[in-house]
């Protein structure tokens, strides 16, 4: 224990000679505490590069504020332990509070961009408006679209299916297809 109160005596001494810009004192100062700094921060953040962040961040801090050290309030090692659990703690806060802001973030843009039940009625609306065209179509026309577009057959597999040359297949659907437009974009 003396040697603990001389050790901590010694540290004081240097660092109130840091706060008149002494740069060998500080040394002396950062030798002497910046393991216990980083071994605090690293207990808090449980990730060795963000801890030797703190600790830098917090050398540098107590170089710059050595001035505020009042010896009477408690030993220089208290002080600065004290600084390096607050600036540790608010990286934590900061790294917390960057994850909540991500992940509403995130919960946002999940979200649609647009009605849904708008979509919906719409899309309900262009089916009837297909169905009722389709149904204005002719036997010939209708028969060849029905099986390419809503049972997935290709023009070959449509022509065997209903004994027509493929190419009369094709002509039947390209015009299917413009009275199909037509009857679409006629709004009927």
């Amino acid at each position: 224990m003396p040697q603990r109160k001389a050790y901590d005596a010694a540290v004081e001494k240097l660092l109130v000679r840091s706060a008149h810009g002494d740069q060998e004192a500080f040394t002396g100062v950062y030798d002497a505490l910046a393991d216990a700094v980083m071994g605090l921060a690293f207990r808090i953040l449980r990730n060795t590069a963000q801890a030797e962040e703190v600790t830098q961040d917090v050398m540098v801090e107590i170089w710059r504020t050595a001035d505020r050290y009042e010896p009477e309030r408690g030993t220089a090692r208290a002080w600065v332990l004290t600084v390096a659990h607050r600036r540790a703690v608010d990286r934590v806060r900061t790294a917390q509070a960057s994850a909540e802001r991500e992940r509403r973030a995130a919960m946002l843009s999940t979200r649609r961009p647009f009605d849904e039940v708008a979509e919906v009625v719409e899309g309900r609306d262009e089916r009837r408006r297909v169905y009722r065209c389709l149904a204005r179509l002719g036997r010939v026309h209708r028969v060849p679209l029905v099986l390419a577009y809503y049972e997935g057959l290709t023009y070959l597999e449509v022509a065997q299916s209903l004994s027509t040359p493929p190419g009369t297949v094709k002509s039947r659907m390209r015009t299917a297809l413009r009275k199909l437009r037509a009857c679409l974009e006629g709004g009927s």
